[in-house]
């Protein structure tokens, strides 16, 4: 359709964004006193194509940096965001990943690029099949998708050693915690809307947690 970038003009536009976030990064900094991020995390940007998760109208803004909506009154992150929530979890190949809230499978996949052993949930069931269908057509295999409420995890493959929520709680679900393993990270929003803070929380080889805010956010509600 004319008015539309083309598949270069895509790949032009997905560099310019991380050229972007890198130098928001360097600026602004982590949260935790780091200003460069996880060099995986620039990888994984690199291969997703974010004008495949999200809808055909607004496909033209894919790489501009804010969210964008998906329907059903939900959004997909702004891709700082997606960046910087992906680095705090430090991930690595053979890491067990939880994902509250699949949304459109945009971060899913930047997940997928890194890991290789994913559970995702999504309370919505039209955005969890769109996201399916979405993510099988990328090429992404061995995704777990499951419908249903977030907050109760996936207990059935816990423990888990990555947590990575997209929606805000104005309190952490204790459900979640447990979940993590043994030197697990767990990235999510925290707060009521307008006082919402991004949390790292980590789980020492003891079972010891640690809580920590890292900046402001503003996310829709866990559902």
């Amino acid at each position: 359709m004319a008015g539309r970038p083309d598949e270069d003009g895509f790949a032009r536009a997905r560099e310019a964004l991380i050229r972007e976030v890198e130098a928001q990064v360097e600026r602004y900094g982590t949260g935790d006193g780091a200003h460069a991020l996880d060099p995986a995390v620039c990888a994984a940007l690199r291969r997703v194509a974010r004008e495949k998760f999200v809808p055909d109208l607004e496909r033209a803004e894919a790489y501009v940096n804010h969210p964008l909506p998906i329907g059903h009154g939900q959004t997909i992150s702004q891709p700082l965001i997606v960046a910087l929530m992906t680095h705090h979890l430090q991930l690595r190949p053979g890491h067990h990943v939880l994902e509250i809230g699949t949304g459109s499978g945009y971060q899913t996949a930047v997940l997928a690029e890194i890991a290789d052993d994913i559970t995702t949930i999504e309370t919505i069931k039209p955005l969890a099949e769109a996201a399916r269908t979405t993510l099988e057509h990328q090429g992404y295999e061995g995704i777990r998708f499951i419908v249903g409420d977030g907050r109760a995890g996936a207990p059935e493959n816990a423990p888990y050693d990555r947590i990575i929520v997209t929606a805000a709680a104005a309190t952490l679900p204790a459900t979640l915690i447990e979940q993590l393993a043994a030197n697990g990270r767990l990235v999510a929003p925290i707060g009521e809307s307008g006082a919402q803070q991004l949390m790292l929380l980590t789980k020492d080889g003891s079972g010891e947690v640690t809580r920590r805010t890292l900046f402001p956010v503003a996310f829709v509600p866990l559902t």
